[in-house]
């Protein structure tokens, strides 16, 4: 699940946020879950209430959640509720490492509903996000 701005990877910030778009890590991710034997469903938005409305949906279908909530992460607690409500594990995922940037950034309101945090490694995070969920799904089937 990918917040605002998202759609703009590749373009947006590359210093920050690298060169590679939104989709490229879709794909990787995708095919990365696939190899494990999961499918992986790709929500990009840029209005809060439709990332809501997505968790909502999520509920009792969809196994775990990966989430780059983009600037939501640092204030939205519908946000946040949604996801507590969500009954499956929950990974937050970012490109850079928002404690190391703006202080305003410094504040994660999805941190504290998530699994974990996989921030700062760029593309590669995406790939550990996705493992992090598949490895809590599968050993909550153990």
């Amino acid at each position: 699940m990918s917040g605002p701005n998202l759609n703009l990877l590749g373009d947006r910030e590359p210093e920050i946020y690298g060169t590679e778009t939104l989709m490229d890590h879709v794909a990787n991710a995708r095919e990365q879950a696939q190899e494990k034997g999961f499918d992986l469903e790709h929500v990009q938005s840029n209005h809060e209430g439709a990332l809501i409305d997505a968790i909502h949906a999520a509920r009792g279908r969809v196994a775990s959640i990966v989430i780059n909530a983009g600037a939501l992460t640092h204030y939205s607690w519908s946000l946040h509720d949604a996801l507590s409500a969500y009954n499956g594990p929950v990974v937050e995922l970012h490109l850079s490492d928002p404690k190391s940037r703006e202080p305003w950034r410094h504040l994660s309101v999805i941190e504290p509903v998530a699994i974990s945090s996989v921030v700062g490694k760029g593309g590669a995070g995406y790939r550990e996000a996705i493992d992090t969920a598949i490895n809590a799904c599968n050993n909550s089937d153990a």
